[in-house]
């Protein structure tokens, strides 16, 4: 329990790390020319981002005044036919929160990662929603883990474990991150299909919603992805690992922000923002 307090306080400095706004922030349109996500998750860009349509089968894009709602078309690809299958299974429509940016990169606030078009927040709240609340949906996150206790809380219905394996079982996610409390849950009913769980990361936060990651497309020679996720379907001693005490660091994490890559760099300079 002490472990992960102390890791929500740290990781709040992260997903807060700037009060300024960034340059990627003033880039309002994508920029032109074949679909390509440039670096790694958490520090790169994206030339040739689309936005998803605010409204499809079986999802809803929600916090669209934010101008969050671009990515890779594999990623559009891949929301949109995630509505379809969550519909087919019987499920409300879908919330999609943040994407990307219009060119991708680093956000003031609100997500380390969310840079190469690759990434998506789906949350745990189902639709639909008008349109006057869907733009601005404060206070409406569907919480679901007790955050004191760290185990699910009566929010947590059978309909959030099948949407969850629905998302997972794409070929094309690398993973998707959840509360532990969550993961804890879908290990323990999940049955004999175990294969899908092997994806599902235990991670900060993430106890309305759950993130969603791609790979990097075939055809992106300077998308970088991540390790590739450890063997198993990931419900032993790693997972349990979270709960356990933290054990004091005597290293100060660094805040200093790596460059981007040389491609993103140009970006910006090509725009006058750097």
């Amino acid at each position: 329990m002490k472990l992960l307090k102390l890791a929500l306080a740290s990781s709040l400095a992260i997903y807060s790390f700037s009060s300024f706004a960034t340059p990627w922030e003033s880039i309002n349109t994508p920029v032109a020319g074949k679909a390509q996500s440039i670096g790694g998750y958490s520090n790169g860009c994206i030339i040739g981002a689309q936005p998803l349509e605010l409204k499809g089968e079986g999802y809803q894009v929600i916090r669209y005044q934010r101008n969050r709602y671009y990515g890779h078309p594999n990623l559009l690809a891949y929301l949109q036919n995630l509505g379809k299958k969550a519909k087919q299974a019987g499920l409300p429509p879908i919330l999609i929160g943040d994407m990307g940016m219009a060119a991708g990169g680093r956000f003031s606030s609100g997500h380390a990662s969310h840079q190469t078009g690759l990434d998506a927040d789906v949350w745990l709240r189902f639709g639909p929603m008008d349109d006057k609340t869907a733009a601005k949906p404060d206070g409406l996150g569907l919480l679901v883990v007790d955050r004191e206790k760290q185990v699910i809380n009566s929010n947590w219905k059978p309909e959030h474990a099948k949407l969850i394996k629905i998302a997972a079982q794409d070929p094309q996610v690398d993973r998707i991150f959840v509360n532990p409390a969550i993961k804890v849950q879908l290990c323990s009913t999940a049955g004999q299909d175990r294969e899908w769980l092997r994806k599902i990361r235990p991670w900060y936060y993430h106890d309305s919603h759950f993130h969603v990651r791609l790979r990097c497309p075939a055809d992106a020679p300077h998308c970088e992805n991540q390790a590739p996720v450890p063997t198993g379907d990931g419900c032993g001693a790693e997972l349990y690992s979270w709960f356990e005490p933290a054990k004091p660091s005597s290293t100060p994490k660094s805040k200093t922000l790596p460059q981007p890559p040389a491609q993103c760099q140009m970006l910006l300079s090509e725009r006058g923002l750097n």
